[in-house]
């Protein structure tokens, strides 16, 4: 991850899970749901349909960590990092740090899938809370990794890391508080918000550091520069609220939209009974002729 694509592989990783949990924020308030992800029924009342018993969201997790996980030790090609010792040195030193900081990272998100797959698909009861749990732990993982990022690095490295560590430390917060109150539309504002933050985040980390659109390297050692790194940050909160905003009206829109053409029960077109009897049709008769007086 220690490159330009690594940093844009792992921020849109982060945006395309924001803007899907963002979808599903949308609906479950416009559609007044208690839960988030309504818990699914047992095994033997689900449909037989392979996309009913398919997990995608556990299965984007496990091929996008696995996506991450691959390039790390191989990439590029006839490069191998497997390697965490330097045994041919007698000092025995640790080697590939940043790639193993960046594994453990994608890991614990392959983990999280996993759990995902397992819980939806292979057990007779989904286990919600263990979901939950791996996801949270995910997120805090990423956080205390980037907080260790944060050593024996230039002042640049350390302000924007510094910064991305804020909202990916709230986003596992909420997660872990979700464990036990899973039932808080607030939490479910927040945790997307800080989502769609550090996504957007790790992209403009990206750029900074590897690919500055002027041409030139930003300058830590000038006080402007950096003081512009917590602007720049803000600017992100205020683009956050504004994509999830713009996600919440297309949904809105949609949600309106397929409402309005469901058709409302014993509205349709019912052709009139046959075979009254004349019992019948002399008492609707009488009836005729009592409202007729009426008027």
């Amino acid at each position: 991850m220690g490159t330009f694509q690594g940093h844009l592989l792992a921020g849109t990783f982060f945006l395309i899970f924001s803007l899907y949990y963002s979808v599903m924020v949308s609906l479950a308030l416009l559609r007044g749901q208690r839960y988030l992800r309504p818990p699914l029924p047992p095994r033997e009342k689900r449909g037989h349909r392979w996309w009913q018993l398919v997990p995608v969201q556990g299965i984007m997790k496990v091929l996008i960590s696995l996506g991450g996980i691959i390039p790390e030790f191989f990439y590029p090609p006839g490069v191998n990092r497997l390697m965490i010792v330097d045994w041919e040195d007698p000092r025995r030193p640790f080697v590939f740090y940043e790639n193993w900081d960046h594994v453990t990272m994608y890991g614990f998100f392959l983990l999280s899938g996993v759990v995902d797959i397992v819980s939806r698909s292979c057990r007779a009861r989904q286990t919600a809370k263990l979901e939950q749990a791996a996801e949270a732990l995910a997120f805090c993982v990423l956080a205390l990794l980037m907080a260790a990022h944060l050593e024996n690095r230039g002042t640049l490295e350390i302000r924007v890391h510094a910064l991305f560590v804020a909202p990916a430390f709230l986003v596992g917060l909420v997660l872990a508080i979700e464990v036990w109150v899973p039932d808080q539309p607030a939490l479910w504002v927040l945790k997307t918000w800080m989502g769609l933050v550090l996504s957007s985040w790790m992209v403009q980390l990206s750029v900074l550091m590897y690919a500055p659109p002027s041409g030139q390297p930003w300058r830590a050692e000038n006080p402007e520069d950096l003081a512009f790194l917590p602007i720049f940050f803000c600017w992100h909160l205020a683009l956050g609220a504004a994509l999830l905003a713009a996600v919440y009206g297309l949904c809105s829109l949609w949600h309106h939209r397929s409402s309005s053409r469901r058709e409302v029960p014993g509205a349709k077109y019912q052709p009139c009974p046959r075979g009254y009897s004349n019992e019948d049709l002399e008492k609707l008769g009488t009836e005729g002729v009592l409202q007729d007086e009426g008027v």
